[in-house]
């Protein structure tokens, strides 16, 4: 399958910001991916990446483990239920949606990242696994909670088990990132308390219960940091955690609000992970009102701005609540105000609510193209300035490095109007070293390394169509 990215864009105002992460979360779970045919889900994801791509999205977060199981064909865990109805059963005609969809997002020059559950097993109360599931296998390294069951987080053979699905995918696909949301220890529920009392004991630390809980997680995080590491260092590594961490009245560290935490509830220290160099970027679900009483998304943004530790802070935001509460422009303005040292881009939940608002975004925040931002403590091989591209039969072309990932086109009317930092000039972003104009004037190209870095540019080309 061809992979040119063709992001096409209309020219824009000048003056914002060419780096932006603007990502989609794309979810997997009942959404009806097990009553179509391969050809229709091929369909619905194609057109549902049309709007992203129309709407500017650069970044997909697109599930492929929801549940201890896999949206590609997966050495280490079953077809999952979600895809073709039964799980550990292949689709009826065998296709891979992970590859499909890095094919599909890098056509269209945005970055995927493949988004896994780490220990949910089971994601509803009524779901039967077959005999040789491996919770039916070891039974012993499992918890059942509210019904549902859970990896137990304590067991070093489940992070080697969560660490090798990590590995595998890697290894096998060019994704961008990885992806982790923010189901750790399961949310607290109906005063039930999550069975790991006889592995805390026969632990034999000297922790307390939550600071044991909040370890085993650190051990995870930080073996999925080491062996992206090892295996792709440039690939990123991110978390979308709940959107409060602490409260002021359990931290003074923490936000001005009184809602579930991070910390506390779900044993999942994010800022200390970030802050440890172990992941590469935050998103927080700020899915509340700008003034809401418990939990102010006014407050939240600035709290977690202020807590990216080194590392990228992306805003979590909720396309239908957002619309229906029609605070947009607020909440976008506020971002605008902290500024991309603090806050560097947003990332919508979920793809297929996004046209609601996706002239809102075009008309202010999205009229020109961006970017992903760079991840500057990524060392990889920084990319060589692309030679003269070459027009020659409806195409340029330009030759390609070895530590380039993809390139940016730029178009300006004349020479001397070069200049890439205006993000209005971006025409394309491109996987291959190939690009159709669609219009005359002069090109120049510039590389993008693994961490995205810019290269310079190269010498300009002027193409003149009839």
């Amino acid at each position: 399958m061809a992979l040119i990215s063709l992001i096409l864009f209309c020219q824009g105002a000048s003056g914002a910001s060419k780096r932006d992460f603007r990502g989609a979360w794309i979810q997997t779970v009942f959404q009806g991916y097990d009553k179509r045919t391969t050809e229709q889900n091929q369909s619905y994801l194609r057109s549902l990446l049309d709007n992203l791509q129309a709407t500017g999205i650069n970044a997909v977060i697109f599930q492929v483990r929801p549940a201890a199981d896999s949206f590609y064909p997966s050495p280490i865990e079953p077809w999952s239920r979600h895809l073709t109805g039964c799980i550990g059963a292949a689709p009826a005609r065998l296709w891979d949606p992970l590859q499909f969809m890095i094919d599909e997002c890098h056509k269209r020059g945005m970055e995927i990242h493949a988004w896994l559950n780490p220990y949910r097993v089971t994601a509803s109360a009524n779901e039967q696994l077959p005999d040789n599931h491996l919770c039916n296998l070891f039974p012993k390294r499992f918890v059942k909670y509210c019904k549902r069951i859970y990896f137990n987080p304590a067991l070093p053979e489940n992070r080697q088990h969560i660490v090798g699905v990590v590995r595998d995918i890697i290894t096998r696909y060019d994704v961008d990132g990885i992806h982790f949301d923010d189901y750790f220890y399961p949310y607290p529920s109906n005063g039930e308390e999550f069975d790991d009392e006889a592995h805390y004991r026969s632990s034999g630390t000297k922790l307390s219960k939550p600071d044991w809980r909040r370890r085993n997680v650190d051990i995870l995080i930080e073996s999925v940091h080491q062996t992206i590491s090892e295996t792709k260092p440039w690939v990123r590594f991110g978390i979308s955690p709940f959107g409060i961490w602490r409260n002021n009245t359990s931290d003074p560290e923490g936000s001005a609000t009184s809602g579930l935490q991070n910390y506390d509830d779900l044993y999942a220290d994010v800022p200390r992970w970030a802050a440890m160099g172990w992941i590469d970027y935050q998103i927080p679900q700020l899915y509340w009102e700008t003034d809401h009483q418990r939990a102010s998304y006014r407050v939240l943004c600035d709290w977690w701005a202020d807590h990216g530790e080194g590392r990228h802070i992306y805003i979590g935001q909720d396309v239908k609540k957002t619309a229906d509460a029609c605070e947009l422009p607020e909440k976008l303005r506020q971002i605008e105000e902290i500024g991309p040292e603090r806050i560097q881009g947003n990332c919508w939940w979920y793809a297929g609510n996004l046209p609601a608002i996706s002239a809102q975004l075009k008309e202010k925040s999205y009229s020109t193209p961006a970017l992903v931002p760079e991840y500057l403590w990524k060392h990889v091989e920084p990319a060589d300035k692309p030679g003269t591209p070459v027009y020659k039969d409806g195409k340029l072309r330009w030759n390609a490095d070895d530590h380039a990932s993809k390139w940016v086109v730029y178009r300006f009317d004349k020479a001397s109007d070069v200049d890439v930092e205006n993000p209005s000039a971006i025409k394309a972003v491109t996987y291959r070293p190939e690009f159709i104009p669609d219009c005359g004037g002069c090109y120049v190209i510039t590389a993008l390394d693994r961490a995205n870095g810019e290269s310079d540019h190269s010498s300009p080309v002027t193409v003149s169509l009839p």
